[in-house]
């Protein structure tokens, strides 16, 4: 086998998965849906793998084939193929996506076993990671739009999948609609480029833009920028993010899968994908950059106050993603994919912890209710650390490497990136507070009710109801399941959490300044082209600036221990001093109430009004109504003349001469 076909490989194991649980599900007993959704994803990992030594193998000039099923249409000179491109950027993509996703896989298969939509669970997950990849894999723009509509799908699916819980599909409802003003930003960046370039394969319009385009054209700033509006609503950034923490409804491998691996990295991708038209277009590139960190900064700030654990974990993700959309803006292409590929570990690891402990709690998520679970729940309690403490870039973890070379990587190029490099080194203390918040508010301090009684062996259960509003609910299909699961007692969550922080803690080692450069050296055929492909920081730079990345997780960490180990009741005080700002933190810096001011009660008004007056009163009431009433009228007054005596048809025609008569006279004289 080639290459292009492992990609095929890569792409059809998840599809097969998911029409075999679909169409089989009542055939497969006990949790054999998972094993096998779980078996497809592994098989579309291991040939991630094959694809990377038959890539390897070959001279780094020919490390990109298109491999093509079919020609879709064919017309007046122009192709469109179902073709996908195996390069070093697309087998990196495949294998984090497939790999995290298997571990999803089979961590969902212990959290989810007691689900009445066990199965209906794995399909659509199956189904996730498919359109993930087609994205990937997809050689043109037609075939990438049809994985990223597929991929918004799958999240409507997958975020709204307990539909008898009204604020989850609400919220799926939400993603689903954003995602659609991306997919839609998309298609007509992509529209733009045909329209210059006559073409839609990324090849034929990469050659084509030098010589169609000048610098910073109008018409190419303009596509760049839809494509922009596309990955932002796929990745969550400013302005377009406000579903992603309300995705948290979802089950908890869902907020796995969808932040780790999948889907909001989905933006960063395409950035990285599209390089050589955000370098003619720097604008658009800086336009990235400046709402990368605007949103890495914000997130930042919410996370320090939000009390959902999960929801805590949803804005780390959109921060994270900023110093990616950061670092592909920028030029750093290897530096943004090095901490996709470290923040698909620990994010993905994050959640994992999470559903332990909410599983621990019997549902419960706020971490007002939390504390103590440090000796009730020890795996999960160095698990956890171990994300939190990468999340956080504390030193020699992976996220310490991976960020702080795009920071470096920005300030390195001076002017304006500079000073988005200082934000992100401000939102870096953020982080590392709020990674602390996380772990010191749940696993120390005085055990909660719930901890105490699982470390003398009793798992609380307790009532179901719904974390976000309290309504109790029953376990029956299209709720949550009846049973609770910790990694502590399940061992395919264990099997799927250990790996993940082996990588957490060693990933890193792939891009040690002046030791290796491992996976920048592989992404390079993908970005031989680039204009910064000379642009470095030198190697005393780097170290420099990890050094300062270190001190300020090793600040930001202790502030968080002092605060939150403290006095509560100086806590306290200090939340009464910045009311002010802890209410804005608090209300999401009043983005929803925003948008909902500003867009949705005007456009929910309008239709009213249409429904109302255009559609009620003018159209049935004055054009159908007022028709028929013309109608009738008439029809009556042929009606009542219609009387069948002669001497009333004479009178009617002496009336009717008389009238001619009349009006001749009139009009002669």
């Amino acid at each position: 086998m080639n290459v292009t076909d492992f990609g095929w490989v890569v792409l059809g194991a998840p599809l097969v998965g998911t029409l075999l649980i679909a169409l089989g599900w009542r055939a497969l007993p006990g949790r054999s849906a998972g094993w096998l959704g779980s078996a497809s994803i592994g098989v579309s990992f291991l040939a991630s793998l094959a694809m990377l030594t038959k890539l390897v193998d070959r001279p780094e000039e020919s490390r990109a084939l298109v491999g093509t099923a079919y020609t879709y249409l064919e017309t007046a000179g122009f192709r469109a193929d179902l073709s996908i491109l195996v390069d070093p950027l697309s087998v990196f993509m495949c294998l984090v996506v497939s790999g995290v996703s298997f571990l999803i896989h089979l961590y969902s298969i212990s959290y989810m076993t007691s689900d009445q939509g066990f199965a209906r669970f794995f399909a659509y997950l199956n189904f996730f990671v498919f359109s993930m990849l087609l994205l990937i894999l997809a050689a043109n723009f037609v075939l990438l739009i049809v994985g990223w509509a597929f991929v918004g799908a799958a999240s409507y699916l997958l975020i709204s999948f307990w539909y008898r819980r009204g604020t989850a599909t609400a919220a799926g409802i939400k993603a689903f609609v954003i995602n659609v003003i991306g997919d839609v930003g998309l298609v007509i960046g992509a529209f733009l480029l045909f329209d210059a370039t006559g073409a839609l394969d990324y090849a034929s319009i990469f050659e084509a833009a030098p010589e169609v385009f000048a610098e910073n054209d109008g018409k190419l700033v303009a596509a760049c920028l839809m494509i922009l509006v596309g990955a932002f609503a796929k990745s969550a950034q400013l302005p377009l993010h406000t579903w992603l923490p309300d995705a948290m409804e979802g089950p908890t491998p869902v907020s796995a899968l969808i932040h780790a691996a999948t889907m909001v990295t989905a933006g960063v991708y395409l950035i990285a994908r599209c390089h050589p038209l955000f370098e003619l277009a720097p604008t658009a590139a800086d336009v990235g950059a400046i709402l990368g960190t605007a949103t890495l900064i914000f997130a930042a700030s919410v996370a320090l106050v939000v009390t959902d654990l999960k929801r805590v974990i949803a804005y780390s993700t959109m921060s994270q993603i900023g110093y990616m959309v950061l670092g592909v803006s920028v030029g750093a292409y290897g530096a943004g994919l090095f901490h996709l590929m470290t923040h698909a570990f620990f994010k993905a690891l994050l959640f994992m912890g999470a559903g332990s402990v909410i599983g621990a709690l019997g549902g419960i998520q706020s971490l007002d209710r939390m504390g103590g679970f440090r000796k009730a729940l020890p795996f999960t309690f160095v698990t956890f650390t171990i994300g939190a403490l990468a999340l956080a870039s504390f030193p020699l973890f992976s996220g310490f490497f991976s960020k702080d070379e795009i920071l470096a990587y920005a300030l390195e190029r001076g002017g304006l990136y500079a000073v988005l490099g200082v934000v992100g080194y401000i939102a870096a203390v953020l982080t590392a507070f709020y990674a602390g918040r996380m772990v010191f508010r749940v696993f120390l301090g005085a055990p909660v009710p719930e901890a105490a009684e699982l470390e003398k062996g009793h798992m609380a259960h307790g009532s179901h109801a719904n974390p976000a509003t309290g309504e109790e609910e029953d376990t029956d299909v299209g709720f949550p399941g009846a049973e609770h699961h910790i990694a502590e007692r399940e061992w395919p969550m264990k099997a799927a959490m250990a790996p993940l922080a082996l990588l957490a803690v060693v990933a890193g080692a792939l891009g040690i300044p002046g030791v290796t450069d491992t996976l920048e050296h592989f992404l390079e055929p993908t970005f031989e082209g680039s204009r910064f492909a000379d642009v470095h920081p030198s190697t005393s730079g780097e170290w420099v600036g990890l050094a300062v990345g270190g001190a300020v997780a090793i600040i930001g960490l202790s502030a968080a221990y002092r605060y939150f180990m403290g006095d509560p009741q100086a806590r306290q005080a200090t939340r009464e001093r910045f009311a002010g700002v802890h209410r804005v933190l608090i209300n999401k810096w009043y983005f929803d109430e925003i948008f909902d001011g500003a867009i949705v009660r005007p456009v929910a008004a309008f239709g009213r009004f249409g429904r109302t007056v255009v559609e009620s009163t003018i159209v049935q009431g004055v054009l159908v109504g007022g028709t028929v009433g013309l109608v009738r009228a008439g029809t009556s007054l042929a009606r009542s003349i219609q009387t069948g005596e002669l001497r009333s048809y004479a009178a009617l025609l002496l009336v009717g001469v008389s009238g001619l008569i009349l009006y001749f006279l009139i009009v002669s004289s």
